[in-house]
């Protein structure tokens, strides 16, 4: 087995570094960590998928079968965009109902002209 030698470029790479105390080397680290995940971070807020909106549905209290047809249904009005559990909460909200009752009920046709309009009307 053959080694290869590595040029160790350490010391030329941490200059920049070798004079920060450990709370500066610290908050050095926070902030390129965050200009790393800046990106995900804009992203997260305006995409989403069906999946990621299942999952939002699941933790509300719905059943797989459940939270699938929801964001079926969701998809189908094209309000995606502002998230499966944010249009069972609207609903919820419009409605006086239990949160779980509105997604059941959306799921069974009921409410999509109030959530809508809710929306303003737009389909996004």
């Amino acid at each position: 087995m053959k080694i290869i030698a590595r040029s160790d470029d350490f010391e030329a790479r941490r200059k920049h570094l070798a004079s920060l105390s450990d709370e500066e080397l610290k908050a050095t680290f926070w902030c390129l960590a965050n200009q790393a995940v800046e990106p995900l971070v804009d992203l997260a807020k305006t995409h989403t998928s069906p999946s990621l909106e299942r999952s939002v549905l699941l933790r509300m209290g719905f059943s797989s079968l459940e939270a699938k047809a929801l964001v079926e249904k969701v998809m189908a009005h094209e309000l995606m965009g502002k998230g499966a559990g944010h249009v069972v909460f609207r609903y919820h909200q419009l409605a006086s109902l239990p949160i779980r009752e509105a997604g059941l009920a959306l799921i069974n046709g009921e409410g999509w002209d109030k959530v809508i309009k809710s929306f303003g009307g737009h389909h996004e």
